[in-house]
């Protein structure tokens, strides 16, 4: 029977749209499934890198000044506005960046942990945990941004905690103990919470590491037969668990926090066993005249050495002032620091009482990592029965002494049983809040993250200061091996403590029964600049904001000398910022080395190692750059003939990757890098390693004529800017496509305030960036990094100060097109998407073009035209347009041969004064002398 047309058409399409929404349905559960397995492969890092480009910029956002639109800038589509104002104005402080992007990273392996009180976090808000935000970073998000803590807490977050459970428990790399199962059950519908079940156990943590750099879990955490169950609620843990990248990592946050919650954690009373009441304060006497007497019974010391890093000649000097035979050196290197270890086993070599740890650890800046290390270190002392020491000394490289090792034995031999170590002098209160010990923090994924507040244990008096002491083995012994109720539950509370290692060893002291033996001084000087160096410069690895000490200049010698009250060592010193304070105080100690002496005003260090590092370690432009300055050094050989064409003796071909590369100082002052390849002679064909030595060009010029009112006095572009010591770590600017440029103006000091234009301007005369930035009269250096849309168009690129649109000086650099991509040499497609500049020239979000006549800046057709044929560049055509790039800010000093060679004209590198196979003297070791020194 045939039915109503009009039904049967109704009903097919009722089919059609059930059909529509299931598969609909089926593609949302589908997208959903990926977000989760993407946040969590660790193996898939396109899901990680996309994770951590999210995260990035919004916390870019969140952390920078907003830039607001002022009469200079335009909308791409706006007809043109009247100019004569810069786009952007904004006041530079010394170390802060204004930008929408997020702030250079720092170098990963910085793990200098020094007296760091952080800065008062009354203004945190509480669900970043990286900062105080300024009342403007509080306002409204931009268009297209998203708040990092509401955005990302409140979706991201909830996804990732809760995906925490969907794994089976993870098995600890360390000890064996079982991880938590865990369950899910539906979140409190208007708080994003965490439901597990914990299993865990009363056993004290006792600081026990694998000698995998991965920290395992505490015992605190080991299984129990009774599960608890938990919600995470509190807006820390949450933002921690956004904010962690591994599997792992968000597990063990998860656990930490709900037996926190459960108060299984923490020590809440612990008994103190000290005499009397207070604050023990051991006088010292110091008679320098004496000093130099040599004791009856000398004491012997345990040095341990704790370094990272690659600045193994600086180390070496350190190791020859401090040596003598009748002591004994322990020596820990950073897990991430494959090159200085390497260095650190010859010199072990080399010495009956030297040693070095048979296990490393990734220490980090604020984590209880450090804190085990030392423990570690400390009983593996106490467990050497052929090592008879009486007093443990901590020093990094950047230590270096100001007393002679006579005289330290003689002054520590008359207070064999004084502990000497630095408390923070101040109310303890505002000391306990400013170094966060009333919050919960854990240590995972080489990260420090804070999880909570928590309550200080009572019956006891929290002390803290400086992480740079001297124990003696008594006190050493009674940490590590003593199983009393104070030590135990100092180990447990220090275990989720930031900078633990400023505090534990301070606590357990004035606290114990050894309390009377306290002398507040642990014989340092160090060199604090609160205003430079008070900067959240470690916020990247740790949830809070600390301070690090500058380095020591010339200018502080008479500081050392003047010292009042005893004092042996003093922090910091970096010889490639300054090399001659360490001379200077060398030869006070010591006595000036004879003159002539080859290398006495050089300093090299190694930043590449093929061997330790491998070219993976090195970004794309870096590579690029290496192999350019080895090409240089190749051509400098060829044209030594001086024209002989017939002749290949001198004439090389380019082979494999660079062997190492060094920096090179003289007199303190960069030099350029020294690249080491191989190349095959095309005379023998056979192979010849080579060291080439490149210096940098400044292109900065001042207005001219020069007027008397410009207070400018350089300009420089760079990447990786240390606001602390004022300079950038990326030595001669090495820059390309997918880096973020950051420019340095440097001022002498004027009478009044000045506001200054700068302005970017790309290789086709685009204009890429222009702002204001207010100088103060008393301002020595502002600094800004502009938030461009990378890639960055490959060329030279100018950037110009103006004053009332008046110039006062411009450099010019270069944006080097890369030769490599992801380490091998980059396809055309990679090329054209790398090299083309960005979408639509357009850099921001706002078009500058109506500042080109202005600033009478012309758009070339020819210059556009032949920057997109290079664009698509490859191969030999790439090589050749990179090098001509270079050559006009780089240029090739020397090349010297470290074997023999066939070239006759090319000279020995161990027979010049720039080579690093160079004669150094200064940082050569040699065998101890009959008195037992090196120095």
């Amino acid at each position: 029977m045939n039915g109503n047309p009009c039904v049967r058409k109704l009903a097919r399409r009722s089919r059609y749209a059930l059909l529509v929404a299931a598969l609909a349905l089926l593609l949302v559960q589908t997208l959903i499934v990926w977000n989760f397995s993407s946040l969590d492969s660790a193996g898939r890092d396109g899901g990680t890198r996309s994770r951590e480009k999210r995260e990035d910029r919004t916390e870019g956002l969140n952390k920078a000044d907003r830039m607001h639109s002022r009469r200079g800038l335009q909308k791409r589509d706006d007809p043109p506005l009247p100019l004569g104002k810069a786009s952007v104005r904004h006041k530079p402080q010394a170390d802060v960046y204004h930008s929408h992007r997020p702030k250079e990273k720092l170098r990963p392996d910085s793990n200098n942990n020094e007296n760091s009180v952080p800065k008062d976090f009354d203004a945190i808000d509480s669900n970043s945990n990286l900062g105080p935000r300024s009342k403007r970073e509080m306002g409204p998000v931009g268009k297209g941004r998203r708040n990092p803590d509401k955005a990302q807490a409140q979706s991201m977050t909830e996804k990732s905690a809760k995906e925490v459970l969907k794994y089976p428990p993870i098995q600890p790399r360390a000890l064996g103990h079982n991880y938590n199962h865990t369950h899910i059950r539906n979140p409190h519908p208007h708080m994003p919470t965490v439901p597990v079940r914990i299993q865990g156990s009363n056993e004290d943590p006792l600081f026990h590491q694998s000698n995998k750099s991965t920290r395992s879990l505490p015992p605190d955490l080991e299984t129990r037969k009774e599960p608890l169950q938990c919600e995470i609620s509190g807006k820390e843990a949450i933002s921690a668990l956004s904010r962690a990248k591994s599997r792992e990592c968000r597990q063990q946050i998860v656990e930490v926090y709900c037996k926190h919650k459960e108060r299984m954690l923490m020590p809440e009373k612990v008994p103190r066993y000290c005499p009397i009441e207070g604050k023990a304060n051991v006088n010292v006497h110091w008679d320098q005249d004496t000093s130099d007497a040599s004791p009856p019974r000398p004491v012997r010391i345990a040095f341990v050495l704790v370094v990272h890093g690659r600045a193994s000649r600086q180390l070496q000097r350190l190791f020859k002032a401090i040596y003598h035979t009748s002591h004994y050196y322990y020596i820990h290197v950073d897990q991430r620091s494959s090159y200085l270890h390497r260095e650190v086993l010859t010199l072990a070599g080399q010495y009956p009482n030297v040693r070095v740890t048979p296990w490393r650890m990734s220490t980090i800046w604020g984590g209880a990592s450090l804190l085990t290390m030392y423990l570690r270190s400390m009983e593996d002392l106490l467990k050497m029965t052929d090592w008879s020491w009486e007093f443990f000394i901590n020093l990094s490289a950047a230590d270096y002494p100001i007393r002679t090792n006579q005289q330290l034995v003689a002054f520590l031999s008359k207070y064999r049983n004084i502990n000497f170590i630095k408390s923070h002098g101040r109310d303890n209160a505002r000391f306990i809040r400013k170094q966060g010990l009333d919050r919960l923090f854990y240590e995972c994924d080489t990260h420090m993250w804070r999880l909570g507040d928590r309550k200080i244990p009572e019956g006891i008096a929290v002390d803290g200061g400086s992480d740079w002491f001297l124990l003696n083995r008594a006190f050493v012994d009674y940490v590590v091996n003593s199983q009393d109720d104070l030590v135990s539950s100092m180990k447990r509370f220090y275990s989720y403590t930031l900078l633990p290692a400023e505090s534990f060893f301070h606590t357990v002291l004035e606290n114990s029964a050894h309390c009377e033996t306290m002398v507040d001084n642990n014989l340092r000087l160090t060199n604090w600049n609160r205003k430079l160096g008070c900067k959240c410069q470690y916020k990247h690895i740790v949830d809070w904001c600390g301070c690090s000490p500058n380095d020591f200049k010339p200018s502080d010698l008479p500081r050392f000398q003047q010292a009042s009250r005893p004092t042996f060592f003093a922090r910091k010193f970096e010889a490639s910022v300054s090399q001659e304070i360490i001379s200077q105080l060398d030869s006070y100690l010591f006595g000036a080395y004879a003159s002539g002496i080859p290398g006495l005003q050089a300093y090299w260090e190694n930043i590449y190692e093929q061997v330790t590092d491998g070219p993976a370690s090195l970004s794309d432009s870096t590579l690029s750059h290496y192999h350019a300055f080895a090409r240089m050094g190749l051509s400098r050989a060829t044209s030594s003939l001086q024209g002989h064409p017939s002749d290949n003796s001198c004439r090389y071909i380019a082979i494999s990757h660079p062997v190492s590369v060094h920096l090179y100082f003289l007199v303190d002052q960069f030099q350029g890098y020294l690249v080491r390849h191989v190349a095959t002679n095309r005379g023998s064909t056979q192979l010849e390693s080579l060291e080439t030595w490149v210096t940098p060009r400044d292109h900065f010029t001042l207005a001219s004529p020069p007027h008397p009112t410009n207070r400018l006095q350089h300009i420089q572009i760079g990447t990786d800017w240390d606001p602390k010591e004022r300079l950038f770590r990326n030595w001669g600017g090495l820059l390309g496509p997918e880096d973020d440029p950051v420019a340095v103006q440097r001022w002498s000091r004027g009478q009044s305030n000045l506001t200054a234009t700068v302005v970017w301007i790309d290789p086709t005369n685009v204009i890429a960036a222009t702002y204001d930035i207010l100088v103060d009269a008393s301002a020595e250096v502002t600094h800004y990094r502009p938030p461009l849309t990378l890639p960055l168009r490959p060329g030279v690129w100018t950037l110009r100060v103006l004053h009332h649109w008046s110039p006062l000086g411009q450099t010019s650099f270069i944006v080097a097109p890369l030769e490599f991509h992801r380490q091998k040499p980059i396809q055309q497609v990679d090329a054209l998407r790398l090299h083309g500049g960005p979408a639509r020239n357009s850099y921001m979000e706002q078009s500058f073009h109506g500042l080109n006549p202005v600033l009478q800046l012309p758009v070339s057709l020819v210059a556009v035209e032949e920057a997109e044929a290079n664009a698509g560049l490859t191969g030999a055509s790439l090589h050749r347009w990179l090098d001509r790039l270079l050559e006009g800010y780089w240029s090739a000093s020397d090349v010297c041969s470290i074997g023999p060679s066939a070239c006759p004209v090319m000279q020995r590198c161990r027979l010049t004064a720039w080579s690093s196979a160079s004669p150094d003297p200064k940082s050569e070791l040699t065998p101890p002398r009959a008195d037992g020194r090196i120095r």
